[in-house]
């Protein structure tokens, strides 16, 4: 699958992002960002999609990669569309492992209420938007069981329907 953009050039990894909603006993995972615009702020876990790989995969490795938490994608929430990236945003269940910072990309990882994580300072603009969306409403695109004949589940997936 080689994406083109309007310019013609070839996949650029940073055109396609995902990031997740994984709750653990009722708190929300967060991460510390360590560089770019959102230095020292809390977010909500994710990163960018490799070429080939669907966007659940993306979600489920970044969230790994991240925190060292094994989940798995449950409903495609809410959509960020900007005329060079989009960003799907997804609800996970958490699945294993320990809560801990990469080092690397985070320098923590948090687990807050969606109110403790509203009343803080340092959350970025748009995890404050998924998160008071989320607050008011649990329920996204539920994941389909369907695949296209002509596919695997390891390159198919649909939401929705």
């Amino acid at each position: 699958m080689s994406f083109l953009k309007k310019d013609k050039t070839t996949y650029n990894h940073k055109t396609f992002a995902v990031c997740g909603i994984v709750e653990i006993d009722n708190k929300i995972l967060l991460v510390r960002h360590t560089y770019g615009t959102a230095k020292d702020r809390i977010l909500l876990p994710g990163g960018y999609v490799k070429e080939n790989e669907l966007p659940t995969t993306a979600i489920e490795r970044e969230i790994f990669e991240e925190t060292s938490v094994h989940c798995r994608a449950k409903e495609l929430y809410s959509m960020q569309f900007k005329s060079e990236q989009w960003c799907a945003v997804f609800t996970a269940d958490y699945v294993s492992g320990e809560p801990e910072s990469d080092g690397y990309e985070n320098s923590e990882v948090l687990l807050l209420s969606a109110d403790e994580a509203l009343s803080r300072e340092d959350l970025t603009n748009m995890s404050r938007e998924i998160l008071k969306a989320y607050k008011e409403n649990k329920n996204g695109l539920s994941k389909s069981s369907y695949i296209s004949k002509d596919r695997t589940a390891e390159d198919y997936v649909i939401f929705g329907v």
